[in-house]
């Protein structure tokens, strides 16, 4: 299993449109070989005294943190998936994103511990 993960500011008024976004995204995630894809939208997100996820994306005012995460199979999937996704046309990103795509924090991680999965 490999993880790729993902923090993002969603731009006010914009919660809709990215959820739309995603939807699309993930379908196409999901051609390519993820086998979970999980957008979540804040609820709960509190102030930290040195850092939190506002400051980790520099969340203005109005905007709402979106953290998700998409569940591959392998890394060698994952990488796999990339390539081609940037080869296709499908996958150009809309005129107006409804995220600041620039803040947008991402990367891979090998599981090391997982409780409730059996892959």
């Amino acid at each position: 299993m490999y993880i790729q993960g993902y923090i993002v500011p969603v731009l006010p008024g914009k919660k809709e449109a990215y959820r739309a976004m995603a939807k699309q995204a993930g379908e196409m995630f999901a051609k390519y070989g993820a086998i979970e894809i999980v957008e979540t939208f804040e609820d709960d997100v509190r102030d930290g005294e040195h850092t939190d996820f506002r400051k980790a994306v520099k969340a203005e005012e109005g905007e709402h943190i979106v953290f998700s995460w998409v569940v591959w199979p392998d890394k060698e999937t994952c990488e796999k998936a990339e390539k081609d996704m940037q080869e296709n046309e499908e996958m150009e990103p809309p005129e107006e994103m409804p995220f600041a795509d620039k803040r947008l924090i991402w990367g891979g991680f090998t599981p090391i511990y997982t409780l409730g999965r059996k892959d």
